[in-house]
């Protein structure tokens, strides 16, 4: 593993020419850099400070316009190094930045004081004291104090040797979460930082590395969108490697994706995107628990907190950044007990993100930081199932996520949405399960209390009963409801409170009443009589059968006859054929009437109600041309 670590401070504080000094690389790649002698873009060094394993550099720009491009550098690293010049002192962009650092929850870093060669020890020593104070109000409270001067070298082996101890920290606390039995983090993840074409090699990409290991042939998943890469090579520290390491700086040789569909912000996932709860996803919305910005020197802390309802605000995660809403409105308006805050932030195209991701969030106007955060569920739930957010179920949430328990999130995740899918199947909320147990039971009671004569409910009828009631209270997807459905239907049948005669459902004590012989004849002959393609109207039917309209209505509802129009119907066999005719018709060209027509042997009335009916039911479209297969066909 390779420990990364970002620099952060004013312009011209001599972040690159320490680092230059550090590892004998210029960090500043760009002719424009190099020309004017300012960091503008995230650049990049490593080395050894002590003769041991490597750490990965990542240099970030100081000017206050480019406080997006310090943030793409400063998404991915594991620690930081806060660098001050000893005659400047902490300025503006020295406290802006440490109050990022802290957004995006950085706990371990150093601090180097610049140029120390060019003033007094007392002066050092009033700088090293006005930011000791304000790394206390921060999670760097504690950190390590170097002074340093990159031109003598004066204090260049203290300072290798706090990186050192720092690196060897880091390590520590990451230990084990790069295995693949860490339960966390699924996969390989890979935040794209730089994407550019080398002649003769093709699509390259960078970034740093999380998840697990990346090997050279391996299938990638780019997420935000639908493309698959595949791995041509590794390089690490410009050399050649079958496999990157478990975090740290790689650059990838890819296939499979044209330059312009990769950019910085894209992640590359080795597993796919909602294939499992912690996976990158791409979203619009996400939920996720704010923390209040650190008072530091220079921040006017005229900000309300929480943040309003309705504000505008620069996103920035990963090494993405996109303009959003914050959502605080009614159970979106959560406090938590810490101070922290609940809130729905709304972005205007989709970025990737994942639970436990850290979220910066700032004023575009005037540009200043307005929170830190992390990202508690990156598809929350929409409509009537957000009623089942409490401040019990977000307090238990961030506690899940800031715990790193994987295990406890899935819990309160399907208590939050009232049923989540997983790759091992689906988790119903407690009282999901009762209501829709209880549900199921009580269609099935009710049909037999109005229907007595009846074998059952039709299975199809409770399926549909069961699966609106689950996506009316949950945040279940159509596919997951019919699946849970059918789990808590067969659980039923199970215990033996339901049991099922061939398409009908019934409780294990029903009984149907017999039903008089001569009505369910009738009820069969005007189902022969209605077994055709040109049947006869349904009123001659009925009267020719001797079968009364209650008992017509009950042959509709069993699904036996289909009524088409006021005095049309079919039997459901001679339906399901023509329906399959048409269907197939259209799956060769657009379909018209006459060709139905001639192809069934009927006649232009019996084509247009059936075209009519099944254009309603979706099995067809009606278009310009003729019928064509329509969504549900």
């Amino acid at each position: 593993m390779t420990v990364v670590i970002g620099t952060a401070g004013h312009i011209d504080h001599g972040k690159t020419t320490l680092l230059r000094a550090l590892t004998g690389i210029d960090a500043d790649r760009l002719p424009e850099e190099k020309r004017r002698g300012l960091t503008i873009d995230v650049g990049y060094a490593h080395g050894s400070p002590d003769g041991g394993p490597e750490i990965d550099y990542v240099d970030v720009p100081g000017h206050d316009r480019l406080v997006g491009n310090m943030l793409v550098g400063v998404g991915e690293i594991d620690a930081c190094l806060l660098v001050v010049a000893a005659d400047d002192g902490p300025r503006t962009q020295t406290w802006e930045h440490l109050g990022l650092l802290d957004a995006m929850g950085i706990e371990l870093g150093l601090v180097a004081i610049t140029k120390c060669d060019v003033v007094a020890a007392d002066r050092v020593s009033q700088v090293e004291a006005e930011i000791r104070v304000a790394l206390e109000r921060t999670r760097l409270g504690g950190a390590p104090i170097v002074a340093v001067s990159a031109t003598t070298g004066e204090g260049l082996t203290a300072l290798r040797r706090a990186l050192s101890d720092l690196r060897d920290e880091v390590c520590s606390r990451l230990e084990g979460t790069w295995r693949p039995e860490a339960t966390w983090r699924p996969g390989a993840w890979l935040a794209i930082d730089r994407a550019f074409s080398i002649r003769g090699h093709g699509l390259v990409v960078s970034g740093s590395g999380r998840g697990q290991p990346i090997d050279v042939g391996q299938e990638l998943h780019v997420v935000p969108g639908a493309t698959r890469v595949r791995v041509r090579a590794i390089q690490v520290h410009d050399a050649d490697v079958a496999t990157g390491p478990a975090g740290g700086r790689v650059a990838l040789n890819l296939t499979g994706a044209p330059r312009a569909g990769l950019r910085r912000g894209h992640v590359l996932s080795g597993i796919a995107p909602g294939s499992h709860l912690l996976a990158a996803r791409a979203t619009e919305r996400m939920l996720v628990v704010l923390e209040r910005p650190p008072r530091l020197p220079g921040r006017a802390g005229r900000d309300p907190w929480p943040p309003r309802d309705g504000a505008t605000v620069r996103v920035h995660t990963g090494t993405d950044q996109v303009d959003g809403i914050v959502g605080r409105r009614g159970r979106d308006a959560i406090e938590l007990a810490d101070g922290r805050a609940i809130a729905v932030l709304r972005m205007e195209r989709p970025l990737a993100s994942a639970p436990a991701e850290r979220v910066v969030l700032r004023r575009p106007a005037p540009a200043g930081l307005l929170a830190g955060g992390v990202v508690l569920d990156a598809d929350p739930p929409r409509g009537r199932s957000r009623r089942r957010r409490s401040i019990e179920t977000m307090e238990r949430l961030t506690a899940a996520v800031d715990a790193r328990d994987a295990t406890a999130f899935a819990d309160v995740l399907a208590e939050l949405h009232g049923v989540l899918s997983l790759d091992e199947g689906l988790i119903l909320a407690e009282d999901v399960r009762s209501a829709a147990l209880e549900a199921a039971l009580g269609a099935v009671r009710a049909h037999q209390a109005a229907h007595p004569s009846d074998p059952g409910i039709p299975v199809a009828a409770l399926r549909s009963h069961v699966a609106s009631g689950l996506r009316a209270t949950t945040s279940v997807s159509p596919a997951g409801a019919e699946a849970a459905t059918e789990e808590l239907l067969e659980e039923l049948e199970r215990t033996g409170a339901l049991e099922r005669v061939g398409d009908a459902v019934h409780t294990s004590d029903h009984r149907p009443t017999p039903r008089d012989p001569s009505r369910v004849m009738a009820m069969a002959r005007i189902v022969e009589l209605l077994d055709t393609s040109t049947p006869p109207p349904l009123s001659d039917a009925a009267q020719q059968s001797a079968c009364p309209p209650e008992d017509v209505r009950e042959l509709e509802r069993q699904g036996r006859i289909v009524v088409v129009d006021d005095d049309l119907a079919w039997s459901a066999a001679a339906w399901e054929r023509l329906r399959d005719q048409a269907r197939e018709l259209a799956d060769q060209a657009p379909l018209t009437p006459a060709a139905l027509r001639d192809a069934t042997g009927t006649s232009r009335k019996y084509v247009m109600a059936l075209l009519e009916d099944l254009d309603r039911r979706g099995i067809l479209r009606r278009t310009a041309e003729g019928h064509v297969l329509g969504p549900r066909s």
